[in-house]
């Protein structure tokens, strides 16, 4: 099994040629993020195939969650890419609403044959290991993007009691965030620091798990994007706003880190 990587727009700056050129210099295999807007989009196809590049389409529902999802991923498809990943629906909703936002997005992956992969995410349906579980028991073909730096954060733990959610959530991931929580928020000062070992450490496993199940169950690409954020995430220094580290070293360390540490286990 292949592992691809994907860099986020999320924290880059410059133009969409500049931040494409930078991906593809430094070696991912694709990028992942929210759509252009529609006057770019002619562009964005353009760039993709003239750097080599996959795409990932991130989707973000809001308000009518139903409507607000068929449309963008649709809207997504037409740009044919590996996967959509989607912030879907609110933590806020009944459990009776999310299941009727989660039978709708099965329906409408099925009509654009795109795999999606629902975002464990703070604020959205799928923001604990427990709501996530018991979407996942409901539905056996809901597939899930690992973002477990949430679930962190939100449990205010490394999820060593939350075993048994963990392993369906394991089993159902297609995508992976690399990014490190820690028990008191969703991202490490720096991933690289020895303070965080253990953080990492466990991520990297539950990562590492991840990608033995796929293989298992016979992918031949497994996809992983280094996600550490820009300020708002990543810590500053008090009265400055400057961020202790910078995000695209970072990100390109987690990335070739996870990808050692896979050789290891693959090859």
């Amino acid at each position: 099994m292949q592992l691809l990587s994907f860099k986020s727009l999320w924290d880059m700056t410059g133009t969409l040629e500049e931040k494409l050129e930078k991906i593809a210099e430094a070696g991912y295999g694709g990028v992942e993020f929210t759509l252009p807007s529609q006057d770019k989009y002619k562009l964005f196809r353009e760039l993709l195939e003239r750097y080599n590049l996959a795409f990932i389409a991130q989707v973000v529902t809001r308000d009518d969650h139903i409507s607000s999802f068929e449309s963008l991923a649709r809207q997504a498809a037409e740009f044919n890419p590996v996967k959509i990943v989607s912030h879907s629906a609110k933590d806020s909703m009944s459990y009776e609403d999310q299941l009727r936002f989660f039978e709708k997005a099965l329906a409408v992956e099925e009509a654009i044959s795109i795999p999606v992969a629902h975002e464990t995410h703070r604020g959205r349906a799928m923001f604990t290991p427990w709501a996530t579980s018991k979407l996942l028991h409901q539905f056996p073909e809901l597939k899930i993007t690992a973002d477990f730096s949430h679930w962190c954060c939100v449990c205010e733990s490394l999820l060593q009691d939350q075993s048994d959610h963990m392993s369906i959530a394991l089993d159902r991931a297609i995508h992976i965030h690399g990014r490190v929580g820690y028990a008191e928020g969703p991202q490490v000062a720096d991933p690289r620091a020895p303070e965080y070992s253990r953080e990492v450490r466990s991520f990297v496993n539950w990562w590492l798990e991840i990608c033995k199940r796929r293989a298992s169950d016979g992918y031949s690409i497994m996809t992983f994007t280094p996600e550490f954020g820009p300020p708002g995430y990543m810590h500053t220094l008090p009265f400055t706003n400057q961020p202790v580290t910078d995000v695209w070293d970072v990100n390109k360390w987690m990335n070739q880190f996870f990808f050692e540490k896979y050789k290891d286990v693959f090859e």
